[in-house]
């Protein structure tokens, strides 16, 4: 099966300190794959070049096909990516309708399109809050209105950083219904998160990242059966 996204040999440096070393990476479309490994290896710097958002040293990215490393984000946005950034990042003066509206497009003609309607259905929470602006709405909602947001934008792949990171008990659990819901609808997903038996469960693939290198890859059923790589790798 052909990759939807293939990161090979990625390399990316903030200035004088180099953060990723050779990177590679695989996921094809439809499938629910990971990123894993403590704070500070280098899972966001990646998401980041992945994006356009951080440039990279060496290496490539392909997408759909297509060498994308070097391109500018909106034009990777445009290609089919969305990101769900840590910290939500939802615009203080906008409200949920507007966000979801803005956002809104369907340049791959999708016969069944995410719409600011279906949002709602997906989070009725943000129906409720519609007329809200970004800043007047909990971390839960904000996080789900960021979903709503890339969602769309009708991506090929949807991208998560730190999926559930600050979020109450009951919240992350909405969170993660809504993840297994569009894993199980065929929607390509990369999410970040520290919870490993929620990221079993979701997803086919996993990469785990130490000091800026992948030390393991593997499967679901790989990843439940040695519990001595949580504890080496994800301080578990």
């Amino acid at each position: 099966m052909s990759a939807l996204l293939e990161v090979s040999a990625l390399e990316v440096a903030y200035g004088p300190s180099q953060v990723l070393f050779g990177v590679d990476l695989a996921m094809a479309e439809g499938q629910a794959a990971t990123l894993l490994g403590r704070n500070g290896m280098g899972k966001t710097t990646t998401l980041r070049a992945i994006c356009g958002l951080s440039a990279i040293k060496g290496g490539s990215i392909h997408f759909a096909g297509e060498r994308i490393d070097g391109w500018r984000p909106d034009r990777i946005g445009r290609a089919g990516i969305a990101l769900v950034p840590e910290g939500r990042q939802c615009f203080p003066n906008l409200t949920v309708d507007e966000h979801l509206v803005a956002f809104f497009a369907n340049r791959r003609g999708v016969r069944e399109p995410w719409t600011p309607a279906r949002v709602y259905e997906l989070f009725p929470r943000l129906k409720e809050r519609a007329r809200n602006l970004g800043n007047q709405l909990s971390g839960g909602e904000q996080q789900m209105l960021a979903i709503g947001r890339a969602l769309v934008t009708n991506p090929r792949l949807l991208i998560l950083d730190e999926a559930t990171e600050g979020l109450a008990p009951l919240v992350r659990e909405e969170i993660w219904a809504c993840l297994a819901r569009l894993r199980a609808a065929g929607q390509s997903i990369l999410v970040i998160d520290k919870y490993v038996e929620k990221l079993i469960a979701l997803a086919d693939h996993h990469t785990i990242i130490e000091r800026g290198q992948v030390v393991w890859q593997g499967s679901s059923r790989e990843l439940d059966a040695d519990h001595g790589i949580w504890q080496r790798y994800l301080g578990i």
